[in-house]
C-alpha cells in the first residue's frame, strides 16, 4: 500500500517535471520570437519553479499525512512492525529448534537407558475332552 502511494507521488513529480520542461521550452520560444525579453522569461521560469517547489513540499506533507491515515484506518502494519515481528519469529524459530533438539536427545537417551523386556512364554492349557477323561479312567 505504501508503495502505491509512493508510485502516485513519483508520478506526480514526473508530471510536474515534464510540465516545467514544457514551460521552459515555451518561454524560450517566446524569447526567440521576441515576444518577451530574456529577463522576463527567466523571471517567469524561476517564479514557476519556486511555486512548484513550495507546492511540492505541501503536496508531500499532505501525501504523507494521507498515507498515515489510510494505513491506520486499514490497519496495515508499518515496516517497523513487520521488521519487529520478523525478528521475533526468527528468535522463536531458534528457540523451537533448540527445544526440538533437546527433546530428541532426551528421547534417544531414554531409549538407550531402558532395559530390554524379557518376553514371557505363554503357557497353554489343554482342554481335555470328556472322551479323553473317560479313557483315562
Amino acid at each position: 500500500m505504501e508503495d502505491l502511494f509512493k508510485k502516485v507521488f513519483y508520478t506526480g513529480v514526473g508530471l510536474v517535471t515534464n510540465t516545467t520542461n514544457s514551460l521552459k521550452n515555451g518561454v524560450n520560444e517566446l524569447v526567440e520570437k521576441g515576444k518577451i525579453s530574456e529577463e522576463e522569461g527567466k523571471k517567469v521560469v524561476s517564479g514557476v519553479e519556486e511555486t512548484i517547489e513550495t507546492k511540492r513540499e505541501e503536496f508531500e506533507a499532505i501525501m504523507n499525512n494521507a498515507v498515515g491515515i489510510a494505513m491506520a484506518k486499514l490497519n496495515f502494519p508499518s515496516s517497523e512492525n513487520i521488521n519487529r515481528l520478523e525478528k521475533r519469529i526468527k528468535s522463536l524459530e531458534i528457540k523451537v529448534g533448540l527445544l526440538t533438539k533437546e527433546l530428541e536427545q532426551k528421547t534417544e537417551t531414554a531409549k538407550k537407558a531402558a532395559p530390554k523386556k524379557a518376553t514371557a512364554k505363554k503357557t497353554t492349557t489343554r482342554k481335555t475332552t470328556s472322551r479323553a477323561k473317560a479313557s483315562a479312567k
